[in-house]
């Protein structure tokens, strides 16, 4: 996966090398991930790589580092829960090597990169990739149905709410999370686009 690059942030494939970064863009910063497990520490953080190169060597996630203009670790993303359909042969889609659908999340900033450009410039990297290099025809956003903040955010973007999911999955602060699923769709995505870019347009 190569490296997604913008104006306010680059998206860089997630590594060891991001190690110390991360753990010091996750400290103290408890009542900002209230609602995303965030690892704490430098052990921790190891086992959170270690846990997301796992899943990307099984081809179901492509994990990132955010990183700001500045140089330094701003958080992490990733695309994952990416589908691979069974299209049959003689389909346009047929032998498709990009996923069909996926996911963006395991998101989280660090309280400096806060209602900054970063993370509006983040979704259009990630979005741009899955709808303009892969082809795809959906993509996901999770979060806790609680999290009005993300909530917003998501909705804010062009998100559409699909519905809640009950019991999904487990909490940051550990009880059956529901968590309320939006997805953008392949042909909403010219207007998602358009809006994104206003948003950064907005902040310059």
């Amino acid at each position: 996966m190569k490296i997604l690059q913008g104006n306010f942030v680059r998206l860089e494939p997630l590594s060891h090398a991001h190690t110390d970064g991360l753990t010091e863009a996750s400290a103290g910063n408890e009542l900002l991930f209230k609602w995303t497990p965030v690892p704490q520490g430098k052990a921790a953080v190891t086992d959170y790589i270690n846990t997301a190169l796992k899943m990307k060597r099984s081809g179901t996630s492509e994990p990132f580092a955010i990183i700001g203009s500045d140089g330094l670790v701003k958080g992490s993303t990733r695309f994952w829960n990416m589908e691979y359909w069974a299209w049959p042969e003689g389909h346009p889609r047929h032998g498709n090597k990009s996923p069909d659908v996926c996911e963006i999340g395991h998101t989280w900033l660090t309280h400096t990169a806060i209602r900054t450009g970063i993370n509006t410039e983040a979704k259009l990297l990630l979005l741009t990739h899955a709808f303009e290099t892969w082809n795809a025809l959906r993509v996901c956003l999770h979060t806790d149905v609680r999290n009005e903040r993300s909530r917003a955010a998501i909705e804010r973007i062009g998100g559409k709410l699909e519905g809640i999911l009950r019991a999904q999955k487990m909490s940051a602060d550990f009880k059956p999370r529901d968590s309320a699923r939006y997805s953008i769709i392949v042909e909403e995505w010219p207007e998602v686009k358009e809006n994104l870019i206003s948003m950064l347009k907005s902040r310059n």
